[in-house]
C-alpha cells in the first residue's frame, strides 16, 4: 500500500501461527509473504517504511516480542508492529461499534463497544475452547461416525466418507493417527498429536454431507453454529451491546463453504443479536493491517 492507501501488491505465503508452526517457520512465512508482495509491487526492500502483522498466536507478550525481533532482523530500517488477528479483522470494520466472528481452524469473537473498548471471547486454543471450529467439528464428526460404527457393527454414510479423506480402511488408526483412539476410550495424549492438521480437513467432508441432506453432519453443523452464537453472546454481555445497533463480520475459512452451516449461522446470531447488521468483512485484514502500518508512518510525521 502507498502513502494515498492504493494497494500496489498482495501475496500469500504458509502458515504464520507461531504456537503452531515454531517462531522460524513463522517468521520465514511471514517474510515470504512480505518479500512477495515488494518484488510484485516493484518498489524496493528498503522503501518500505512500516509493517504490520495480525498474527493467530500472537496475544502473548512474550510471543509478539520475539516476532517483533525476527522482522526487525529481517527489516531493519522499517517500522515494525505485531498484533493479533483478531486486532486488525476488527479493524477492518471501520469505526464505532462493531464485532467480528471468527470461524475457521479456530474460533473466537472480538468486539469494540460505543466508547471503543475492546474484548474478546474464545481463541483460547484447542485444549480449551474453540467451540464450534473445525476442529471442533472435526472432532465431532470422527466421534459421531466411530460410535455409529461400535453401536451398529456399519459405518455410516458420513463415516465412509471421513475414512475416504483421511486415506484409511477402518478405525483401526493407531499407527497412522494414534490420538484417534476408540470412540469410548480415548488413549493419553503423546505430546506429538496432529489434531489442528486431521480435524480441520474434514471440515468440508461435513459441510458436503449437509449439504446432500445427511443427518449426522446437519446436527454437528447446528450445535457448531450454536455454540459459536453462544461466543457472540457472551461478547455482547461484556459489551453491553445487547440494546446497541451495530455492525456483525463473520470471517474465517469455514464461512462461505457450506449453504446449510452459513444459513444456520445467520438464524443463530440473529436470536442473539436482533439489533446487530450481520455481513462480511468489509475488507480483507491484511488489507487493514497494512492501513495500521500506514498509522506508523503518519503517526510519527
Amino acid at each position: 500500500m502507498d502513502e494515498r492507501e492504493n494497494v500496489l501488491a498482495r501475496a500469500r505465503s504458509g502458515a504464520s501461527n507461531p504456537g503452531r508452526v515454531g517462531f522460524e517457520s513463522a517468521l520465514a512465512a511471514l517474510q515470504e509473504a512480505a518479500e512477495a508482495a515488494i518484488f510484485e509491487s516493484g518498489i524496493e526492500r528498503g522503501e518500505v517504511f512500516a509493517m504490520c502483522a495480525g498474527l493467530s498466536g500472537g496475544g502473548s507478550t512474550q510471543a509478539a516480542e520475539k516476532m517483533h525481533r525476527g522482522m526487525a532482523a529481517a527489516f531493519p530500517n522499517t517500522k515494525i508492529k505485531i498484533c493479533t488477528d483478531l486486532e486488525i479483522a476488527l479493524a477492518a470494520m471501520g469505526d464505532g461499534p462493531a464485532v467480528v466472528l471468527i470461524a475457521g481452524t479456530g474460533s473466537a469473537a472480538v468486539g469494540r463497544d460505543v466508547k471503543g473498548l475492546m474484548r474478546r471471547e474464545g481463541g483460547l486454543g484447542r485444549q480449551l475452547g474453540d467451540e464450534g471450529s473445525a476442529t471442533h467439528i472435526g472432532k465431532k464428526a470422527v466421534l459421531a461416525a466411530k460410535l455409529h460404527r461400535e453401536q451398529t457393527g456399519e459405518e455410516s454414510p458420513l463415516g465412509k466418507q471421513l475414512l475416504r479423506q483421511l486415506g484409511v480402511a477402518n478405525w483401526v488408526l493407531q499407527d497412522r493417527y494414534p490420538f484417534l483412539g476408540s470412540a469410548t476410550k480415548r488413549p493419553e495424549p503423546t505430546g506429538d498429536e496432529r489434531e489442528p492438521d486431521i480435524y480441520p480437513r474434514l471440515f468440508p467432508v461435513v459441510a458436503n454431507a449437509a449439504e446432500a441432506g445427511d443427518e449426522i453432519a446437519r446436527g454437528i453443523l447446528r450445535e457448531a453454529a450454536g455454540d459459536l452464537a453462544s461466543l457472540v453472546d457472551r461478547l455482547l454481555g461484556q459489551l453491553d451491546l445487547r440494546q446497541v445497533p451495530f455492525r456483525l463480520a463473520k470471517t474465517g475459512g469455514m464461512i462461505g463453504r457450506c449453504a446449510f452451516f452459513d444459513l444456520e449461522l445467520d438464524r443463530r446470531l440473529g436470536e442473539v443479536a436482533p439489533n446487530a447488521e450481520i455481513g462480511l468483512l468489509p475488507m480483507s485484514p491484511a488489507h487493514a493491517a497494512a492501513l495500521m502500518a500506514l498509522e506508523l508512518v503518519r503517526s510519527a510525521g
